[in-house]
């Protein structure tokens, strides 16, 4: 008996992915957006990593979680985009089970992680604007690192959880999934077994971790609206806010299609619908997270410029 088949008792072995088959039309233009979104993903991401680790002024603990978020949205990003675009070119996309497996699991481990990571970040902005005096102290570099282990921690281990749920279930036939991943509602519908075990499972993780994490975010942000009001100048009520809206966009835009896709009864499932919400979670919100931040956000605009500038001087020196 194979390793699969002994792992879950199933006869199917590998998965077939629709992908975007349903329109044969479009699939040069979807390679090219596709491929441009990811690219975009993996630059803006990576220079922001590259800015904070190099520009002194930006080693403090806010960016310290946001090199750490683009960490993140590169892996999340990735776990779907390079299957997704090779497929394109192939006439039978398919994936083995334990590849489909694998991919469910890192994928939902990073975007559980993420959503840990920016509950955390929600604290450090409290922890700067209602204690600005004791902010290093409070936010010290011991307790930054454990939290993005935490972080890191509890998105892998509410994933096994959840992988193990669903995967453990007898699947035999058809082994067509009408994706372009293996996401948890096209999955879960392709199996023989009763899956309301596995969607309890499911429900429970993203009302603890989903829950957790909005409980803390309201409350983080009670506490920041009522120290922002307590600030006279209008300047400095402006700055606090500033400090604020681009970690607000993050959360809603991340939070929002997470609760839409996972916390629906699979009666209410659209699978042409979802693809599109699938699309903006797993590719399109990798890629904004880096511009909200910079583009909102004097210190990277500052970093970026000297950076710039050192590359037009070491050029003019070489040239």
């Amino acid at each position: 008996m194979s390793t699969v088949k002994a792992w879950n008792s199933s006869s199917v072995t590998m998965f077939i992915l629709l992908g975007f088959a349903d329109h044969p039309e479009l699939q040069t233009l979807l390679f090219v957006t596709f491929l441009s979104i990811y690219l975009v993903t993996l630059a803006w991401n990576l220079a922001l990593i590259f800015l904070i680790r190099s520009d002194p002024h930006l080693h403090t603990p806010m960016y310290f979680f946001l090199s750490n978020l683009s960490f993140i949205d590169i892996c999340y990003s990735s776990t779907v985009a390079p299957k997704m675009l090779t497929d394109f070119f192939q006439e039978q996309k398919t994936i083995s089970f334990l590849g489909c497996a694998a991919q469910f699991f890192f994928f939902v481990s990073m975007g559980l992680t993420e959503c840990f990571l920016l509950t955390a970040m929600a604290y450090d902005r409290y922890a700067a604007i209602s204690n600005p005096l004791l902010y290093t102290a409070i936010m010290s570099q011991g307790l930054c690192t454990r939290m993005v282990l935490g972080a890191y921690v509890g998105g892998f281990l509410s994933s096994l959880i959840q992988a193990i749920s669903i995967f453990q279930l007898h699947f035999c036939g058809p082994n067509i999934i009408n994706h372009f991943f293996c996401d948890l509602p096209p999955v879960l519908a392709l199996s023989c077994s009763d899956t309301f075990p596995s969607q309890v499972v499911n429900f429970l993780i993203v009302i603890t971790v989903g829950g957790t994490s909005f409980l803390i975010l309201l409350i983080s942000y009670s506490y920041i609206g009522a120290a922002v009001l307590k600030i006279r100048s209008v300047e400095g009520r402006r700055k606090a806010f500033n400090t604020c809206a681009s970690h607000l966009m993050v959360v809603t835009l991340l939070f929002g299609t997470a609760l839409f896709m996972y916390l629906r009864p699979s009666s209410s499932y659209s699978l042409a619908r979802d693809k599109v919400v699938s699309v903006f979670y797993s590719l399109v919100i990798p890629m904004l997270n880096p511009l909200i931040y910079s583009l909102r956000n004097r210190d990277i605009k500052d970093a970026l410029w000297k950076a710039l500038e050192k590359k037009k001087v070491f050029f003019l020196d070489h040239d």
